[in-house]
């Protein structure tokens, strides 16, 4: 009898690693999209949001992440059941001028983030004694090797294995020894002081958090990674896992800020300023954990931000856009990258440039860029044409427009409030 109940326990093992090899072999669009919003800029906004404001703001995080959630497992479906990227779509169902227009302003947000991310870089080395004109073109250097001489694959893990860093902001976050009954007040129970910065910082939250270029990316990538209709349940898990993880680690930097800076009245204005100001009150260790995290991040979205670009100049001029391909036959697409690469880093390293204001105007910008790309999405999301069976349920469709609401209002008090 042993064998015979040995033999009918083998088929459901097997199934298990058949089920697991799947999901692995679908990772990557939904977990790099996602942690790539926790990159320099969007380590400054969680830092300012708790250094400023402690725990109170921790449910803007939380709706962020949903939002993050419900539009970048829209976004991959798209790209995994038409075979196309953001860009392409658009121009398919809305006209050549519309895309047009969504390239421009994503091709000037990304410039100007990418400009962000070597910012973020040149400060976390700067932490540790390593001047700006020595890792920010080493940086530079590395990322566009990465994606010029790697394959697909090869380019894929290597930003897998860099995403890990992020770990140095949970060991950050638990360092500060927060108050936790705080912190969970602060992520269900909405409250916001009524003035001008504090709905600056809300909304820099949202559009730090759900960025248009990852909305761009993660379709792209879907495609780029030749995912089939048949992986979009495993899908679905790799943009769960990735978006969660962006909220975790994000609500970590708050949750740092918060315990340490905020309860001591300590003022910042940068993410390197958080990690400097950490010393003093939580310990040379945590202050190191910050300023190793921010480098880390700015390495991973400095690879994948020009990335998401060059996918959408190709996608509007009908070019190819792979990372298998070749220089010669994918001119356009890594001439892009290089191109969004170099004049990202040499903006930061003109001496006195204003970081901080084109930090904030790209975030800002970001915002703003949300509200068309969205819509562009449910009414893609909406069409049988192109989504075939896929097409968005009027229950989806209703949470879409739920979501857009939501970010609509915050940019709207952005204009109302925070700009005024």
């Amino acid at each position: 009898m042993t064998p015979h109940v040995g033999h009918r326990a083998a088929p459901p093992r097997a199934a298990w690693r058949v089920r697991m090899l799947a999901l692995v072999s679908v990772l990557g669009p939904g977990l790099l999209a996602g942690l790539s919003d926790d990159d320099p800029a969007g380590i400054t906004t969680y830092s300012v949001l708790g250094a400023d404001h402690g725990y109170q703001l921790l449910w803007v995080l939380l709706l962020s992440t949903v939002a993050l959630v419900v539009f970048h497992n829209l976004g991959a479906r798209m790209g995994v059941v038409t075979g196309q990227g953001l860009t392409g779509l658009i121009r398919q169902r809305y006209g050549v001028r519309a895309a047009g227009l969504a390239v421009v302003a994503l091709v000037v947000a990304n410039v100007g983030t990418t400009c962000a991310e070597f910012a973020g870089i040149a400060a976390g080395f700067e932490l540790f004694g390593v001047s700006r004109y020595v890792s920010v073109p080493l940086a530079a250097v590395v990322v566009s090797l990465l994606v010029l001489r790697g394959s697909f694959h090869r380019v894929e893990h290597i930003l897998m294995a860099l995403a890990t860093v992020f770990v140095a902001y949970v060991a950050a976050g638990l360092l500060g020894h927060p108050d936790w009954g705080q912190v969970a007040r602060g992520l269900v129970v909405p409250t916001m002081p009524f003035d001008r910065d504090a709905l600056l910082i809300a909304t820099a939250t949202v559009g730090t958090t759900l960025a248009p270029w990852g909305l761009s990316f993660i379709q792209s990538y879907a495609v780029d990674k030749k995912l089939r209709p048949a992986d979009l349940r495993y899908e679905r898990i790799d943009v769960v896992t990735g978006a969660v993880l962006t909220g975790v680690i994000g609500a970590f930097v708050v949750v740092a800020c918060a315990s340490t800076l905020h309860t001591r009245g300590v003022p910042i204005d940068t993410a390197a300023d958080a990690a400097r100001a950490l010393e003093p009150v939580a310990g040379r260790l945590a202050s190191g954990l910050f300023g190793i995290g921010l480098i880390g991040a700015g390495l991973l979205a400095a690879a994948i931000l020009p990335l998401s670009t060059a996918y959408s100049v190709c996608e509007f001029t009908g070019y190819e856009a792979a990372l298998d391909d070749s220089m010669r036959d994918a001119t356009l697409f890594y001439l892009t990258y290089v191109l969004v690469t170099g004049v990202a880093a040499a903006v930061v390293l003109v001496p006195g440039a204003p970081l901080i204001p084109i930090l904030v105007l790209t975030q800002v910008l970001n915002a703003v860029l949300l509200l068309p790309l969205l819509a562009f999405m449910y009414g893609i999301s909406r069409d049988r044409d192109l989504m075939g069976p896929y097409t968005a349920t009027a229950g989806a469709a209703g949470l879409y427009l739920a979501t857009i609401a939501f970010i609509a209002a915050c940019v709207l008090g952005l204009f109302v409030l925070g700009l005024g």
